[in-house]
């Protein structure tokens, strides 16, 4: 069922995205500077495209720019679960290490215990 729905979604969305293209198909003209400051400066780039391919770069570009703001953002927390994984893993090697090294417990009570924790 949810297979269907998500084609039924992505459907939806792929025709919205046409009609948003046919309906934009005007040329425009992106220019890197305001007229006067390209003039003033003898540098003056621009470039005629079609509207409907600046509003999908701008989301496109919109999207990128949110993927790497939040991936740059979440960098502190992946460091600090790796590092806590490390510490773990070291603990872990650290009690295992204990067990070989130290006797059994003397106790009946606490070796019951140690057998049914495994």
């Amino acid at each position: 069922m949810m297979k269907y729905l998500r084609f039924l979604l992505l459907g939806v969305l792929a025709v919205l995205l046409v009609a948003i293209a046919l309906a934009n198909r005007a040329p425009v003209t992106l220019r890197l500077l305001a007229p006067e400051t390209g003039e003033f400066l003898g540098f003056s780039w621009a470039v005629q495209l079609p509207l409907f391919l600046v509003i999908f770069a701008s989301l496109l570009i919109g999207l990128l720019l949110g993927f790497v703001w939040e991936w740059m953002r979440e960098h502190r927390i992946r460091s600090g679960a790796a590092k806590t994984a490390r510490h773990a893993a070291w603990l872990e090697g650290e009690v295992e290490r204990l067990k070989t090294t130290h006797e059994a417990p003397k106790d009946e009570v606490l070796a019951l215990l140690d057998k049914t924790a495994r």
